[in-house]
């Protein structure tokens, strides 16, 4: 199928244009050059020589010598033809165990969809959420090593961007974890925060690190933003502990000290058990946030601002926290440390309300959002169908998309979202990022259960891309062959067939391509590779594939002339075994069934002729009038019948075999009136 290069409307045809031609995944773009009579002149193709992907050389071939094809006139063009894939990443090496490892979690889900419920199957779906993460970060750990080893300025350029694009993937999947899979309630939602927050903002885990390794941390200039660091995060006992050093060396603050530390201890806090009730945790709350505003307002801590600014962040003090902003460095930390200290008993529905608030405030009209902030929001907002829709424009690949919502859709959280032309969210996606797995030379395997799991369009789609497959080798057509019958995809399964066999009788490997077209059930084929074989009978006197002819069975049935093949193959065998009589019979039966072709009548002949002149009589008086009357059939209705007379070496056969016919029929008469006179 040649699809000739389009040329980007509207441009000048007297300068250099953008030509491009679409492939299955992917776009080729060349500049070109017209000539003053229209010509297209050619960029180089050197490049695409070499290009790995034979289908990306066929289409740069058709983009490059197709119908717009002229004779420009002019210096040759120094153009360079640009391919533009569809989905980047899957050729990225170090991403390879993120579409593996969650191909098989993908997997599982799916098996296990109907198998747990209530609050078993929201543990075994938080648990499912948790394995997609740990490969996210798995692979982030790899990518960062690798952007560590290497020396080249460019790779570690790539590593390092994918690194933070695999950060961010991981932090908005963790949200949506709290928030949608696990659906938190008011209480544990706020631990789950802060869980999230610490694991996700270690901008400053560097630092904190400089100040505990250092001999005396109390002394280190970064010390108190180490302490503010652990309140922000609600990291009590380690914020604890440090000041315990600073009362240690400071014995004149240690009064301070002793009721900071009381305040901190105190501090009530949600439960994952369940322990106490919502309005018991708010009237400790209320106590608690009393006795702090008590000791600010007694100026308990005046004489030190670094404990004063702690006592105003328990406080809740918004623009205390704010002045912590360069330690925070993203506004859903600073959310997160607000509602510790403000609303620790905020319900899933008020995050909207307060995330937009100190997204406000934090940015505070320096700067605006960027795409992260926006997903974030959305998630904090509980529109989850913007959360996709954002990821879908922003992240480089489908597979985060893909794996969430198919997530969600197990969760029961995107069932009456249908899209507008029939297929819901969660198929959509999955048919996007199976598509992309396609277009690599190993990973469309995965592809496969991708599609086998999209019930409305899957099927449609497996068929269509798995045509596609480039099958450079047997055991990958093997493999595509596998896959298709065990789906029932009959004419796929003869398509992968042809394909093969024709590759084959290219090569001139004919016992291979009578195999596949055997398994394709094509007869017409069958018959051309038949003809081969006896073809080659003729000029070599011997049969090559000795085994796959003696065991065609069945399967010889598919075709009259690969019939008389597996026949005459059998006529060879019981002569060599000196079953003359057996091999005489089956001999008459391929000529007077007429499956042989007339081309053929007179080897078939020839081959009679150590049968006519065996001691023993074998042909009877019937069977030897049959030879002759079609050999006056043969020499009587041949078209090229003169030039049959005056070949020396065929009138010589026919002179033969008249006499060796001759010869027989007057021993078979003797021999019959003598059975029949005693």
């Amino acid at each position: 199928d040649t699809v000739p290069p389009q040329v980007v409307p509207g441009a000048d045809p007297s300068a250099r244009q953008l030509c491009f031609a679409w492939g299955p995944a992917e776009v080729l773009v060349c500049e070109t050059l017209f000539g003053r009579a229209g010509g297209f002149r050619s960029p180089c193709l050197s490049a695409l020589r070499a290009h790995p992907d034979s289908g990306v050389r066929a289409a740069a071939a058709r983009a490059l010598t197709g119908s717009v094809a002229g004779t420009g006139d002019g210096a040759p063009s120094s153009s360079r033809v640009f391919v533009v894939r569809r989905d980047q990443d899957i050729y990225i090496q170090t991403l390879r165990k993120l579409f593996n490892e969650s191909h098989g979690i993908f997997m599982g889900l799916q098996r296990s969809e109907e198998e747990l419920a209530g609050k078993s199957r929201k543990a075994q779906l938080v648990q499912v959420s948790k394995n997609y993460r740990s490969v996210i970060r798995a692979c982030m750990e790899d990518m960062h090593q690798a952007a560590v080893s290497t020396r080249d300025p460019a790779l570690q350029g790539q590593y390092s961007t994918q690194v933070s694009i695999l950060s961010a993937m991981e932090l908005i999947w963790n949200l949506c974890e709290i928030l949608f899979v696990e659906a938190a309630t008011a209480g544990p939602l706020l631990l789950r925060l802060l869980d999230w927050v610490r694991l996700h903002v270690c901008d400053v885990d560097s630092m904190v690190r400089e100040v505990l390794s250092s001999e005396c941390p109390s002394k280190h200039k970064l010390f108190w933003n180490v302490v503010d660091v652990f309140v922000l995060q609600g990291r009590m006992d380690e914020a604890r502990h440090l000041l315990s050093k600073e009362a240690s060396a400071n014995p004149t603050s240690m009064n301070m000290y002793k009721i900071l530390d009381d305040l901190m201890k105190k501090m009530p806090v949600p439960s994952l058990g369940n322990t106490q009730t919502l309005t018991e945790l708010e009237l400790k709350w209320q106590h608690w946030h009393e006795e702090c505003q008590r000791y600010l307002q007694d100026g308990t801590f005046a004489s030190n601002p670094h404990m004063e600014s702690i006592c105003k962040i328990l406080l809740g003090d918004e623009d205390a926290i704010l002045e912590k902003k360069e330690l925070m460095t993203t506004w859903y930390h600073f959310l997160v440390t607000r509602l510790l200290y403000s609303h620790p008993t905020v319900k899933p529905m008020e995050l909207r309300f307060y995330a937009q608030s100190s997204m406000d405030l934090f940015l505070g009209g320096e700067s605006s959002p960027e795409p992260l902030d926006m997903i974030l929001m959305a998630a904090f907002e509980f529109e989850m169908h913007q959360v996709i829709k954002e990821c879908s424009i922003v992240l480089s690949n489908w597979w985060f998309v893909a794996h969430l919502t198919d997530l969600l859709d197990h969760c029961k959280l995107l069932q009456s979202h249908n899209l507008y032309f029939g297929s819901n969210m969660r198929e959509f996606l999955l048919l996007e990022y199976a598509s992309g797995l396609f277009s690599h030379h190993s990973l469309w395997q995965l592809g496969v259960d991708y599609f086998d799991h999209c019930p409305e369009y899957g099927r449609v789609y497996l068929e269509l891309h798995i045509e596609r497959i480039p099958l450079s080798t047997e055991q990958k057509a093997l493999k595509v062959l596998r896959i298709c019958e065990q789906r029932q995809m009959h004419e796929q399964v003869r398509s992968v067939c042809k394909i093969m066999a024709m590759k084959a009788l290219r090569n001139n490997r004919l016992g291979s391509a009578l195999s596949w077209s055997i398994r394709a059930k094509d007869a017409a084929f069958a018959t051309l590779i038949s003809d081969r074989f006896l073809k080659d009978y003729c000029e070599r006197g011997c049969f090559s594939d000795l085994d796959l002819i003696d065991n065609l069975g069945p399967s010889m049935l598919l075709s009259d002339r690969l019939t008389f093949l597996g026949k005459y193959r059998e006529f060879h065998r019981l002569y060599g075994e000196k079953r003359f009589p057996e091999a005489a019979r089956l001999l008459l039966t391929l000529m007077t069934a007429h499956i042989a072709p007339c081309s053929f009548w007179m080897t078939l002949l020839t081959d009679a002729l150590p049968l006519l002149e065996q001691k023993e009589v074998i042909f009877s008086a019937e069977q030897t009038y049959e030879l002759m009357r079609c050999l006056e059939d043969l020499t009587a209705g041949n078209p090229d019948k003169q030039k049959f007379q005056d070949d020396d070496v065929e009138t010589t056969k026919v002179e033969m075999l008249r006499l060796a016919l001759a010869r027989n029929l007057a021993r078979v008469i003797v021999k019959e009136g003598t059975v029949e006179g005693s």
